[in-house]
């Protein structure tokens, strides 16, 4: 007689949302942080973490999303510039900047 054996309960394979994911590996870079115990308090293993934290570490090619907020108005006397916000750095470029200037500084930007 054969025996069959029938899983019920929740499916343990999660899927993990972008935000759920960046919000982990942030945390792991934190000062002090122990990427075990955060593995542990998600319940997966720190090896994930690792994982996505190099997944997202990969340079990326293509297209970058983009939000535009426009400028203030108390602030006088400031020329038309592009803000860009990369990595934790903020660079203003002015409006007048040539496009290989432009390059070359986000390609800075992005090693």
């Amino acid at each position: 007689m054969a025996q069959v054996t029938v899983i019920t309960g929740a499916e343990r394979r999660r899927m993990w949302t972008a935000e759920q994911k960046r919000v982990l590996v942030l945390a792991s870079c934190e000062p002090g942080a122990s990427v075990a115990e955060i593995a542990r308090r998600a319940d997966l293993r720190a090896g994930q973490i690792y994982r996505w934290w190099q997944e997202m570490s990969r340079p990326v090619s293509g297209f970058a999303a983009v939000t535009l907020t426009p400028e203030p108005p108390d602030r006088p006397g400031t020329c038309d510039a592009v803000v860009v916000e990369f990595g934790g750095a903020v660079v203003r470029i002015a409006a007048g900047a040539s496009p290989v200037l432009v390059t070359a500084v986000i390609g800075a930007l992005a090693r």
